[in-house]
């Protein structure tokens, strides 16, 4: 009776011991817990049945594979922010070039200034239309690019309308259809070329806002170059 009454103050113990260590603003295990719990567990084992020495020796294994783990978490972590570190470098210093990213919007700085066009084809077509339209959706211009080759293509647009007039200064939406020389539509994504004025880290991620007022992430980025060349579209 008093080996049973002895044993189960032991276990109390032990549990009461594991709660207040387990039951932490995070409630995580670290390996100082870890090891904690194990010392709680070998002072409040019962002396007429000590731990099984394989229990022992494995619950030392799990030690140590977790302390290792954290070690990696940490080197990894640090690695991150100096990669990190790397690549917010190589991206501020894009400031000043011409930059190509993923987007379907000019900007015309102001009444009388042009525009840079700029879209991809999948593949070479026999006739390219541009479409631009105003802010309320109505169209200004339409230009016929004429055949295009595939890949990158960059056309300035010379800030009139389809009737000669200047348009106002402002953002513009750009559609891009092309169609092979069989008639059948090719796929175009349509980007956005201008002057990186400056990259941004505040959002969490790089976003590289262009000199035209256009923002993008820097994942949106196709291409760099210290100059443009374009062709005037009429």
């Amino acid at each position: 009776m008093v080996d049973s009454v002895s044993n189960a103050s032991s276990v109390n113990a032990s549990q009461n011991s594991s709660t207040s260590l387990v039951t932490g603003s995070a409630q995580t295990l670290g390996k100082n817990e870890f090891l904690k719990l194990l010392v709680e567990q070998l002072k409040n084992q019962d002396p007429l049945k000590p731990q099984d020495d394989s229990a022992f020796v494995a619950q030392l294994a799990q030690f140590s594979t977790l302390e290792q783990s954290m070690q990696t978490n940490t080197s990894l972590s640090q690695i991150m922010t100096q990669l990190q570190g790397q690549s917010n470098a190589q991206l501020a210093s894009l400031v000043g070039t011409t930059a190509t990213v993923n987007g379907s919007s000019v900007t015309l700085a102001s009444s009388g200034s042009t525009a840079t066009i700029s879209f991809e084809q999948a593949a070479a077509s026999a006739k390219t239309t541009i479409t631009i339209s105003d802010s309320s959706g109505n169209t200004v211009r339409t230009i016929d690019g004429g055949a295009k080759a595939a890949g990158i293509t960059q056309v300035t647009w010379d800030g009139r309308s389809s009737a000669g007039t200047l348009e106002p200064a402002g953002t513009y939406t750009v559609g891009v259809s092309a169609t092979s020389s069989s008639g059948s539509a090719v796929s175009v994504t349509q980007n956005i070329t201008s002057t990186v004025k400056s990259v941004s880290f505040s959002s969490g991620s790089a976003v590289i806002n262009l000199s035209n007022g256009i923002s993008s992430p820097a994942s949106n980025l196709l291409q760099i170059a210290t100059a443009s060349s374009s062709t005037t579209g009429s």
